[in-house]
């Protein structure tokens, strides 16, 4: 039997802390994983020392992505779905004045953030984002082990074992999906949405009871950070000195509009006024507000990672606030099915990791998941679904990631409100156009997507070695 990965939609949306999903829940996830693997050794209570390497873009860009900061949090035994994301810099800072480390929150050991965590510009050959944590055990005997963070937070070990228990899991689904003509003739066979198949399969993982509070989770998160981002103003960290948009854009935009709280923050939007360079001004500035509080190691949700997080939810939010007025949370499950989906096909056709495949594999499929998600909800067919998300992404394809200085600003936070902005056109252009006619299936795009992937030189897949990473420095700032 042919054996297809098993991606859920709340793999493909997951909650998290900035700025990166690679380079920094991915490191953190896998900290907690080397602990566990520890305990099942039982080695944990006989760690002497940790010492971590960083490798490859990990190390290129890790400073900036705050790779060390959150690999620590991960040792110190902290979740990021879960953190009190206001202690982060205390929990640091204790670090580096006591030189000790709370391993897991259970026992006190020596560390030092300069000397244990080493840069190397070293690439492994598995994958790019390369990361082993060293243990000295007190009997003078050495314990390693290697992870790679491959994008969206997902992290895996060189031989892939985890892979085997998702590979189980998947043989419960009852439309397993690898391509999108694979989708499209479960849709035809079904007479079904995108969104009714893709929850099928989600319900032979969890129940409905489940996947209720998981979508409220993911949109609670991605409302809080559009939210705070809207309402927060200074200048993002790192030494870029970037300053935040999107308060004085949505000041701008909501004028004398009254409300009390995000509770009532959609409907205060929808009485706004709705030309067309407003809705342009809106979309883009739910954008920049997710991403401005991702740089800011604040919470969001991975859409497909977090150097893309603001396209998803900004254009749920115009679908919301200015599209449909009578839009409830029914819709916006449906959205998160159809753009979960769409984000699977390119994992497992390409790549959703900017250190494999450029910008392009960040907000090309954030672009492309938007895309699909709207225009189901605009009433389009499953064929005009696909063809919104190919739109899209080939409007992406080629797009270099050359974060100046490794942080995840210039021009990530733009491109976000650059990727929404495309997704609405692309989902305009499919429910104008016959789809069965469609040029380029989404399946070519994706291989496409990877192949360019693939010829595209290693300084511009997030290393800050090309690009405007090398035109403009800190310096120039």
């Amino acid at each position: 039997m042919r054996k297809i990965e098993c991606i859920s939609v709340f793999d493909m949306l997951k909650v998290g802390v900035g700025p990166s999903s690679s380079h920094t829940l991915g490191p953190w996830r896998a900290a907690q994983r080397w602990i566990g693997e520890l305990k099942q050794k039982g080695k944990f209570e006989e760690v002497e020392r940790i010492h971590v390497d960083l490798y490859g873009s990990l190390s290129l860009t890790g400073k900036g992505h705050a790779t060390d900061i959150a690999t620590v949090l991960g040792l110190l035994g902290h979740d990021p779905v879960t953190m009190d994301i206001s202690i982060i810099e205390a929990e640091i800072e204790r670090i580096k004045e006591m030189g000790k480390l709370n391993f897991n929150g259970e026992r006190e050991i020596d560390f030092s953030m300069a000397e244990d965590v080493k840069f190397n510009r070293k690439f492994l050959e598995f994958h790019p984002n390369g990361i082993t944590f060293r243990a000295c055990l007190y009997n003078g005997k050495k314990s390693s082990s290697s992870f790679y963070s491959i994008g969206g937070g997902f992290v895996v070990k060189k031989e892939r074992k985890n892979a085997s228990k998702k590979m189980k899991n998947f043989q419960e689904f009852p439309f397993p999906v690898e391509k999108a003509t694979e989708l499209l003739a479960y849709c035809k066979a079904e007479n079904k949405p995108i969104s009714s198949i893709v929850l099928e399969n989600e319900r032979s993982l969890r129940t409905d009871e489940q996947i209720e509070a998981n979508f409220k989770q993911v949109w609670d998160v991605m409302l809080e950070s559009m939210y705070i981002g809207c309402h927060t103003e200074g200048t993002l960290p790192g030494g870029l000195n970037v300053k935040r948009r999107a308060f004085e854009m949505h000041q701008r935009l909501i004028g004398d509009t009254e409300y009390s709280g995000v509770e009532d923050w959609i409907p205060a939007i929808r009485k706004t006024e709705v030309k067309f360079r407003q809705i342009l001004k809106w979309v883009s500035c739910f954008a920049l507000s997710v991403n401005e509080v991702n740089a800011s190691l604040g919470r969001v949700v991975t859409a497909p990672t977090n150097g893309s997080a603001g396209t998803v939810p900004a254009v749920m939010m115009y679908y919301m606030c200015i599209e449909n007025h009578d839009a409830t949370f029914e819709d916006l499950k449906r959205f998160m099915l159809v753009a979960g989906e769409i984000g699977s096909l390119f994992k497992k056709g390409a790549t959703i990791s900017a250190a494999m495949g450029g910008c392009q594999a960040e907000i090309g499929v954030s672009s492309a998941m938007a895309a699909g998600g709207l225009t189901e909800l605009l009433g389009g067919t499953p064929e005009q679904v696909l063809m919104a998300s190919e739109i899209a992404m080939e409007h992406h394809l080629g797009l270099t990631c050359d974060p100046i200085a490794g942080l995840v600003q210039v021009p990530c936070i733009e491109r976000n409100a650059m990727g929404a902005i495309k997704a609405i056109n692309a989902a305009e252009i499919a429910m104008e156009s016959d789809a069965s006619k469609a040029k380029v299936p989404l399946d070519k795009v994706i291989e496409t997507m990877w192949e360019t992937a693939k010829d595209m030189n290693k300084k511009y897949k997030e290393t800050s070695e090309g690009g405007l990473a090398v035109k403009v420095s800190l310096s120039d700032c």
